[in-house]
């Protein structure tokens, strides 16, 4: 549900709410307005202008779960706010500071958070238009930024951060994730799904210590400014487990990497996957094994997500963007091409 769709009967409720809320947060606060922000598929974002408080406090940030639906995995704000708090006090900030939240009565009364706002710029460079897209030097200099970025999330020690009861998610359990999702997909989009399972369970590598992964990590979920990134942003599937995960994701939104979103002749200017790899290693101090099967497994995952997303907009009746419409019939071919990965 987007942030768009939010009725006034919401609005209204989440103004006596968050009222109630941000005056334990910040005594004599009161709230001057809710207005929706463009959100994504897993909740409602808004911005809350706030009175009462110190200049740079307002507005805030509200991150809803949607209404009428249990507030479960990535529709679980609750579990992103935990999260979010957990992996402060770095040399960096990683993502932005939750200020209050509210546990709600699901599922007509949603849960909420209330995040500071960040500034910063969104974009992700090989899917945007020429005049959206920053020069090709800063492109490249935030890319090596979110490497940094990257390095000191997957050094956070899961049990340290207060994340020790996380259950680690194996890479077989990966694997079976998308699988599910590959076999409530249409034949058309779901392509050979169950044979690039078999090949992506026949190769799997020993699996490295599990970290905290953000799970769609790449500039098009962090804030931007000038060469540097000022926060990570949506944490809706967020995780415990082999942070090759999510240097793989990295390394498929880049130049070379053909991903079957981007637009026909574009040249974003970002480092080629294996600067990004060499980078992290750097960063990180040791070499990286088996990164391949990773990028296979980046594939199917990637295959499986949109497939989703593209059900559920026909399911609704919505449009989908160029960019998802350039990939529904690629889908397939990225199924072949983790197979092909695996198989040597």
């Amino acid at each position: 549900m987007a942030a768009s769709q939010a009725d006034e009967r919401l609005l209204a409720q989440l103004r006596d709410r968050v009222g109630q809320r941000v005056t334990n947060w910040r005594p004599g606060a009161h709230v001057l307005g809710v207005s929706p922000l463009t959100g994504g598929t897993s909740s409602l974002t808004f911005l809350v202008e706030l009175a009462g408080v110190a200049a740079g406090k307002t507005p805030v940030v509200l991150k809803v779960a949607p209404p009428g639906l249990a507030p479960v995995r990535n529709r679980d704000v609750l579990r992103q706010a935990r999260l979010q708090k957990a992996v402060q006090g770095g040399r960096r900030p990683l993502a932005p500071d939750v200020l209050f939240s509210d546990r709600g009565d699901p599922p007509d009364v949603p849960p909420f958070m209330a995040m500071n706002l960040v500034p910063g710029e969104c974009v992700e460079p090989v899917l945007s238009d020429d005049a959206g897209r920053p020069a090709p030097a800063q492109v490249r200099a935030r890319f090596f930024d979110a490497v940094q970025v990257l390095a000191q999330l997957h050094a956070i020690v899961p049990a340290e951060a207060g994340l020790g009861d996380e259950p680690a998610v194996g890479l077989a359990d990966e694997v079976d994730r998308w699988t599910r999702a590959f076999a409530t997909l249409p034949r058309d989009m779901a392509g050979d799904y169950e044979r690039a399972a078999k090949a992506l369970r026949a190769n799997m590598p020993a699996a490295l210590p599990p970290a905290v992964n953000h799970g769609d990590f790449r500039l098009g979920n962090t804030l931007c400014e000038g060469d540097r990134i000022n926060a990570v942003i949506d944490w809706e599937i967020w995780s415990v487990g082999d942070p090759r995960i999510d240097l793989a994701w990295l390394t498929f939104f880049t130049d070379d990497a053909g991903h079957p979103a981007v637009a026909p002749g574009t040249v974003a200017g970002t480092p080629a996957g294996r600067e990004i790899v060499r980078a992290y290693e750097d960063a990180l101090g040791r070499p990286v094994p088996e990164l391949g099967w990773f990028d296979a497994l980046t594939r199917y995952k990637e295959a499986g997500i949109t497939g989703l997303l593209l059900k559920r907009a026909m399911k609704l009746g919505r449009p989908v963007k160029e960019s998802m419409a350039r990939m529904q019939p690629e889908l397939p071919r990225l199924v072949q091409e983790a197979i092909r990965i695996v198989s040597g």
